[in-house]
């Protein structure tokens, strides 16, 4: 039986918000349904992490729900955040730049292990 849902958010980019909500509501749906849940920001998905960043930033213009909403959904639910210490680096930032519930660090590693474990599903974004 799986118990667990790894997502690894590298498509997911600030500059296209049409792709931004959906890997959230895939972690709250599961998260709401008892499942581990871990999201995984590599790429330039880290800069969804900076506070005020997804707050500005809506996936339709005629769905008034912030991606901040979104990603607050997932929380709520259980989910955890973590960031790729790479791709941190690749955008100039640090753990401390990161709002404090995706203050985790995690990569290729983690999700390597997560992919590998019968337990979990990964899902790429």
């Amino acid at each position: 039986m799986k118990t667990g849902l790894a997502l690894l958010l590298w498509s997911a980019d600030p500059d296209q918000p049409a792709r931004l909500a959906t890997p959230f509501a895939h972690a709250a749906a599961a998260a709401a349904l008892e499942m581990q849940v871990e999201v995984y920001f590599s790429a330039r998905a880290v800069l969804l992490l900076q506070p005020g960043v997804a707050e500005g930033l809506r996936a339709s213009e005629r769905f008034d729900k912030s991606i901040a909403a979104w990603m607050h959904d997932a929380l709520s639910h259980g989910a955890r955040f973590f960031a790729c210490t790479d791709a941190l680096a690749a955008q100039g930032l640090t753990q401390a730049d990161l709002m404090p519930a995706a203050r985790h660090h995690g990569g290729a590693v983690q999700y390597a292990a997560r992919a590998a474990d019968p337990a979990w599903t990964c899902l790429v974004f």
